[in-house]
């Protein structure tokens, strides 16, 4: 797999009903609106899905597909 230096993962809540605007971004993720209990569960996933990254030694470029839907699975809080 080629190298794509411009990847980033992109987490959109859409169950936001108190009119608050959430926004959170990071190097290599953005996370916007979602009501706080469903911002909060994306952000802690990628969190964790990062950190379980770079404990393995690897980069969003250098991970396929089927590996990080795992990853994603794995670290969303049930």
């Amino acid at each position: 797999m080629k190298p794509n230096p411009k990847s980033h993962l992109l987490g959109v809540g859409l169950d936001n009903e108190d009119g608050h605007k959430r926004l959170t971004r990071a190097e290599k993720f953005s996370i916007v609106g979602g009501s706080e209990e469903t911002h909060d569960k994306m952000t802690e996933t990628l969190v964790k899905t990062f950190e379980d990254l770079k404990i393995k030694g690897k980069e969003l470029e250098d991970t396929e597909k089927d590996e990080l839907v795992e990853l994603l699975d794995r670290n969303t809080p049930r």
